[in-house]
């Protein structure tokens, strides 16, 4: 009597599993992406294509914080500290960025909001932190962002309490896009021996 079926429906068995395990692992980051974009979960804030559809006569003050990652040679700081705005209105901050090396870099630019639950109210309109940046040697700018507080907050029990928003970007250093890189690497034609 043979194992030999036994054994082919334990191997089929066993590489299903491994299949489904990581199709879920792949899946993962997007649905959670998705996850945090949709319910702000964790402070992450909407994109909005266009202004609110009304103001408030309530206000709310949103303070502004920048941070840099560990290995990040930037120097990054909000370029004001705190604005207060009426709730739906459109608020344009800046931040400033600086690169003091002698090499361009390129960074990307995590962001959040707290407390959490305001994350679900905070719509960006435009903000750099859409799109990689790149900084050559000594260069400093100055990167808006534009946004507002959906009036739909003062309907939700518990976010209607909040009155204080912080938005808190992190830059991290990343690869140089390939036509920036490209422009660093050194012509082996031009080197003499």
């Amino acid at each position: 009597m043979s194992n030999a079926p036994n054994h082919r429906k334990t191997v089929l068995s066993l590489l299903g599993v491994v299949v489904v395990m990581g199709a879920g692992a792949w899946a993962a980051v997007p649905f959670y992406d998705w996850f945090c974009r949709t319910t702000g979960y964790g402070g992450t804030t909407q994109v909005a294509s266009q202004a609110a559809d009304g103001v408030l006569d309530q206000t709310i003050l949103v303070r502004f914080d920048a941070n840099i990652a560990k290995d990040m040679p930037w120097e990054f700081k909000p370029m004001q500290t705190k604005m207060e705005i009426r709730i739906g209105e459109t608020g344009l901050a800046f931040y400033e960025a600086y690169n003091p090396t002698d090499r361009p870099i390129a960074g990307t630019a995590s962001y959040n909001v707290a407390p959490d639950l305001a994350g679900y109210y905070f719509d960006k309109i435009q903000c750099f932190c859409f799109t990689e940046q790149v900084l050559q040697p000594g260069e400093r700018v100055e990167m808006p962002v534009s946004f507002y507080v959906d009036p739909e907050i003062v309907t939700d029990f518990d976010a209607s309490r909040i009155h204080e928003i912080t938005l808190s970007y992190t830059f991290y250093e990343t690869d140089l896009p390939e036509e920036q890189a490209a422009l660093r690497a050194p012509n082996p034609a031009s080197s003499v021996n």
